[in-house]
């Protein structure tokens, strides 16, 4: 049985290796993709991830979102991720157009009509899910699971109290996060883990046609260092297929949405606050060999667009 899975995305180096792996995985089936203003802004995540699409083929619908977070001001990420958000390889151009609907319109036209619920991927800051959830909030009960990249139980990697994502949106983020929808926070605590290691990296490069296009923008990913590449977003599909690499713990995450720590993910770790109840599952702890194997067969397994 197959997954249903919308994936609400700002690519972004890393998005755009996730949706490498969920466009291609037998085992996930990508009903949507939406793009958020996020590590670029949304006509450039838009189009990056219609690239995405293209290089593979792939008859999957793309619709544009939100240009700017609920309230904060928007601050992408382009210093990581470069001008473009996909530097480093030379996309087809001929695009398909994206949806004439909004994002938020064909979140809820995908999750109404689809016959049995969908999964969440979200990869970007959370606006779109924040204004569907406002809008539409019938749709909360068609939603099986929502398996977030964000935040972090210690330091982050935009303030030294928040994760990017999170950073970005934290008004959303908190409508989210007390949706009442299962939660997992594929967060920084096993990002920064798992690790694209160097010798993984040079591995891409000859692997097949998948694998030169990942290697090209993969180094000019500017959150590296010399253990490795954080491949953030893409934790989020090992997590799907691969649930029993990685552990949980139940948390009640809050969320900061102003001063000092904006955007921090507050996770009550000795639930002492909320009468023992908890939102969300919280990545802990990761295989990170296991990831670094999954991620080249993936790549592998994938046959030449």
């Amino acid at each position: 049985m197959t997954i249903k899975i919308v994936m609400d995305t700002d690519p972004g180096i890393d998005d755009a290796a996730a949706l490498t792996m969920a466009l291609n995985d037998p085992q996930i089936e990508v009903k949507l993709i939406t793009s958020v203003a996020g590590n670029v802004t949304v006509d450039k995540t838009t189009r990056n991830a219609q690239k995405i699409v293209r290089f593979f083929n792939k008859d999957v619908p793309v619709a544009a979102g939100a240009k700017q977070p609920l309230i904060k001001e928007f601050e992408d990420a382009a210093r990581i991720h470069g001008e473009s958000g996909m530097p480093g390889y030379d996309f087809p151009e001929d695009l398909s157009k994206p949806l004439d609907k909004s994002a938020v319109e064909a979140l809820r036209d995908t999750i109404m009509s689809s016959d049995e619920k969908i999964t969440l991927v979200p990869t970007g800051s959370y606006t779109n899910i924040a204004l569907l959830f406002s809008e539409y909030p019938e749709v909360k009960a068609h939603i099986k699971r929502i398996v977030a990249m964000g935040g972090s139980l210690g330091m982050g990697n935009m303030t030294s109290a928040a994760e990017f994502n999170v950073f970005t949106d934290p008004d959303a983020a908190k409508i989210m996060y007390h949706a009442g929808i299962p939660i997992t926070m594929v967060g920084l605590d096993i990002t920064m883990k798992a690790l694209l290691t160097p010798t993984s990296l040079q591995k891409l490069e000859t692997m097949n046609k998948t694998g030169k296009m990942l290697h090209d923008i993969m180094i000019h990913d500017g959150d590296n260092s010399a253990q490795g590449i954080a491949m953030h977003d893409v934790n989020t599909i090992f997590y799907l297929l691969h649930p029993e690499a990685i552990k949980t713990q139940p948390i009640w995450i809050d969320i900061v949405t102003d001063g000092p720590a904006i955007g921090e993910t507050v996770g009550d770790i000795r639930g002492a606050y909320h009468h023992g109840q908890t939102n969300a599952d919280v990545c802990v702890d990761i295989d990170a060999e296991a990831f670094n194997q999954w991620f080249l067969k993936e790549v592998a397994a994938i046959k030449e667009p």
